[in-house]
């Protein structure tokens, strides 16, 4: 069963929550993640990539964890197929590519992650096309990329090219997810970053929700940081979201 097959199943809050590791050290990131018992997913992103290595996917999958691993891999055809196969190869089970990348690249990706993984005799990844970051506010995105297709229009317009370069899942704002489950049913996976508990300040993320409103959206699974990694508490915290999504 591919993982985002597995994804449209979750009924414990545990299950879908990715507890973004914003750690440069494996140390930290392995401490962080040994700090909340009840943990199942983890996202690697570019900060701990860069200074743990791929070895740190590994440390974390050795401990039970599934792993997010979000490098947002962006490139040539040829350079993202083997970026990909590596990540696959990796145990990754999410992996993410930044759709504008376009699609002749997005299906080269996509079939070299399946090749990685029946390398590692290993379930195939899902590759998640990267729409629109959730630092974008709607009026910066049209100045200062000079894109005049309204922000939401665009994410779609990159979600229906990934999804025909035969990817199953995308990553977008929480602002998206009713449009994008509207047009791609499950099983296709949308995983939605800028997610903030009520109370929590947004910081440099714009566009934004809650867990319980984003799930009720239509999103698969949410990837929380900061709530969770900067509280005094992290596995009260990790259990309080869970809570609040029921």
């Amino acid at each position: 069963m591919a993982a985002a097959e597995r994804n449209t199943t979750l009924v414990d809050p545990a299950d879908r929550i990715i507890l973004a590791l914003d750690r440069g050290t494996a140390e930290e990131a392995l401490a962080l993640a040994a700090a909340v018992p009840e943990l199942r997913w983890v996202k690697v992103g570019l900060e701990l990539f860069t200074g743990a290595g791929p070895a740190v996917v590994l440390q974390l999958r050795q401990r039970g964890l599934r792993v997010f691993l979000d490098l947002k891999f962006h490139d040539i055809p040829a350079t993202m197929a083997g970026a990909c196969r590596s990540a696959a190869r990796l145990g990754a089970e999410l992996i993410t590519v930044h759709a504008c990348a376009g699609g002749e690249a997005l299906a080269a990706a996509q079939a070299a992650a399946v090749e990685g993984s029946a390398d590692e005799g290993l379930t195939p990844p899902t590759l998640l096309a990267v729409t629109v970051l959730t630092s974008w506010d709607p009026a910066r995105f049209r100045q200062e990329l000079a894109i005049s297709t309204p922000l939401a229009a665009y994410t779609a317009q990159l979600a229906t090219m990934a999804a025909a370069a035969g990817l199953t899942g995308a990553v977008c704002s929480p602002w998206e997810v009713t449009g994008l489950r509207a047009a791609h049913p499950r099983p296709f996976t949308l995983v939605t970053p800028g997610i903030r508990p009520a109370g929590s300040p947004a910081a440099d993320q714009k566009r934004v929700m809650t867990p319980a409103a984003a799930v009720a959206a239509g999103a698969s699974q949410l990837v929380i940081g900061r709530p969770i990694s900067g509280a005094a508490d992290p596995a009260a915290a990790f259990a309080a979201c869970c809570a609040e999504l029921g």
